[in-house]
């Protein structure tokens, strides 16, 4: 490993990551040292990382590499894996314009969840094709203190639990998961949504997600949120047979979530590099190994 490991720090409304460009995947980063990178007091801080790869250098990417030369290895701010991060998929294509890997226009990106299409504005915002949500069977419960929801499952690539509310203050702390049941459904944890209305076609919401905590944003969140929105209000776009788009505020901003009649799902909000620099890999090791 090189004594100085370079990284960037960005952030998709608020919900921000350490980027670490590493084309030939090169570089080890086990939990702990993801962990330490994502800690604000002690690290650089951040939600999560994002390694990014060469699709054809990764064993778990090698197979969608002729679709996308790119992959994001997303990482949890604790360090575990994760299959998708809808903001995090906005920072990845953002760092990749510019690098100067891409250019404004349409990439595609691979992740855990599968390869996404991603339009790149210049100077605006950026749209991903987040895919098709995936409603299980059978609602869920959550719970937080004496209050319970029936909460909606839905899957973006990765497990939610949407529960809508009279107020996000009854989400509570959100510093340890709010308990699900049957807690069998999610055997590798969940993120859940608390969602209030603000209008037609309008909610908000704050979010814990696993592996993190609450956070300022989570974009597969927003986009389970408007799927489940749609269905309580009757606006199924594959019944209907017209496109369902809700503003979704959360904490760090505002996105924008279409769904359409073929069930694709578009996201769209800013995504903004902030810093870049150096790590000390003396220090990554120090800390790892502590």
């Amino acid at each position: 490993m090189s004594t100085r490991i370079a990284f960037l720090k960005g952030h998709g409304t608020e919900n921000d990551f350490v980027i670490v460009p590493d084309p030939e995947n090169a570089i080890d980063l086990p939990p702990a040292a993801v962990a330490a990178l994502c800690d604000r007091r002690a690290g650089i801080g951040g939600d999560g990382l994002l390694h990014v790869v060469r699709s054809a250098a990764h064993p778990e990417a090698e197979g969608m590499a002729a679709e996308a030369e790119w992959f994001m290895d997303y990482r949890n701010g604790d360090g575990s894996v994760a299959e998708m991060c809808g903001n995090g998929v906005r920072v990845f294509a953002r760092y990749l314009q510019r690098a100067g890997h891409v250019t404004e226009g349409d990439l595609a990106v691979a992740t855990r969840g599968g390869v996404k299409t991603v339009h790149v504005a210049k100077d605006g915002d950026v749209t991903v094709g987040m895919g098709r949500a995936v409603l299980p069977e059978g609602d869920v419960t959550v719970r937080v203190g004496e209050r319970s929801w029936t909460a909606r499952n839905v899957n973006m690539g990765n497990p939610h639990a949407v529960a809508f509310v009279d107020d996000l203050s009854h989400a509570g702390d959100l510093l340890s998961p709010p308990p699900i049941s049957p807690a069998a459904v999610y055997p590798e944890g969940v993120n859940v949504e608390f969602v209030v209305d603000r209008g037609a076609g309008h909610v908000a919401l704050r979010v814990h997600e696993r592996g993190s905590g609450e956070t300022r944003s989570c974009g597969t969140g927003a986009c389970a949120v408007a799927v489940a929105a749609a269905r309580r209000d009757g606006a199924d776009p594959t019944v209907t047979g017209a496109p369902a788009t809700y503003t979704v505020d959360v904490p760090g901003g505002t996105l924008v979530i279409t769904e359409r009649p073929d069930g694709e799902i578009e996201m769209t909000g800013p995504a903004v590099i902030v810093a870049e620099g150096e790590i000390d890999a003396d220090w990554l090791e120090t800390a790892t190994s502590a």
